[in-house]
């Protein structure tokens, strides 16, 4: 039983999801011990987008420290809720520094310091996947010193590559009594798989490459869903297909899939595309809103699912 009496601003809910607007530590205090069967996140990442005015926000937090601090809640509350032996996938990157922000050019490893909190927390770091980026496509859109052309002419001590994105998946201690059963069927991502013989061996060969190669940058819901111009764009919304992958390979059908940033939705609309139950924090306003209708124009596509309330 998902409660309803949450501390929250606001709840939207359908035949098999439940959206909160609030703050995802003290949502999280009301779901039950030991009932979430997946979870597949974008966090902030720590204070490199602003995405909105509230305290409550960590994206907001002054540096990393407090950032890190804000973040250990909300892992401890993931912990205690999460099944024994279920995934916690991460989408992070590792963060650019500047000499305005950190006093130098360089790379924080953000990703070994939300490992790093995931152990501390009690969980087990299970696996991970680095995604490929175009380093073009990155220069164009940041214009940082060390991907630019000029600068390898000028001096190229200050070069670098591209910052990929990784997914992190850790798991929580002990037996898992519903085990996640069942061949490959479909295959998400741009390659081509043969259609017959052993296909989930070849999906799983592909899935189980450290390296995701064919992941498709524009395939977000936010370039799926007809907006109007004047609605606010969701910063960096995570790529369906990597969401596809994770709920395929770690959750069975009627599984609750949570996601603790909810943004626009892009998890719901994947979980329940995908017959899966869903439960969303979101704090911000306008994301709330549009998750809301993104999450109910999904549901509406699905017939005949178990209710999540």
């Amino acid at each position: 039983m998902i409660p309803t009496n949450v501390k929250c601003l606001d709840s939207a809910h359908g035949d098999n999801w439940i959206l909160y607007h609030g703050d995802n530590v003290e949502v999280n205090k009301a779901i039950p011990d030991n009932s979430v069967h997946y979870r597949v996140f974008s966090p902030p990442f720590a204070s490199l987008y602003t995405y909105s005015n509230s305290p409550r926000d960590m994206g907001n937090c002054a540096d990393d420290n407090t950032f890190d601090s804000q973040y250990r809640f909300l892992i401890e509350q993931q912990h205690r809720t999460h099944k024994p032996g279920r995934l916690v996938s991460v989408h992070c990157m590792n963060l650019p520094t500047s000499k305005t922000r950190n006093g130098y050019i360089g790379i924080r490893d953000f990703r070994g310091d939300i490992i790093r909190m995931y152990q501390e927390a009690g969980f087990i770091y299970h696996s991970e996947v680095c995604i490929w980026k175009n380093p073009v496509t990155a220069m164009q859109r940041t214009k940082a010193l060390g991907l630019l052309h000029k600068q390898v002419c000028k001096d190229s001590a200050m070069s670098r590559q591209g910052i990929p994105d990784y997914l992190v998946t850790f798991r929580k201690p002990g037996d898992n009594d519903e085990p996640v059963s069942g061949e490959l069927v479909e295959y998400y991502g741009t390659d081509k798989i043969p259609p017959h013989g052993k296909r989930s061996i070849n999906v799983w060969q592909n899935y189980a490459s450290p390296v995701w190669m064919d992941i498709n940058p524009s395939d977000t819901l936010q370039y799926q869903s007809s907006r109007d111009n004047k609605d606010e764009r969701h910063v960096c919304p995570l790529q369906l297909d990597v969401i596809r992958r994770g709920i395929q390979l770690w959750s069975n059908p009627g599984d609750v899939v949570m996601d603790d940033f909810n943004g626009i939705g892009s998890t719901g609309h994947v979980a329940l595309e995908m017959g899966r139950k869903y439960i969303g924090i979101e704090l911000k306003d306008s994301y709330f809103n549009a998750a809301k209708t993104n999450l109910q124009n999904t549901a509406n596509h699905k017939q005949g699912q178990l209710s999540l309330v």
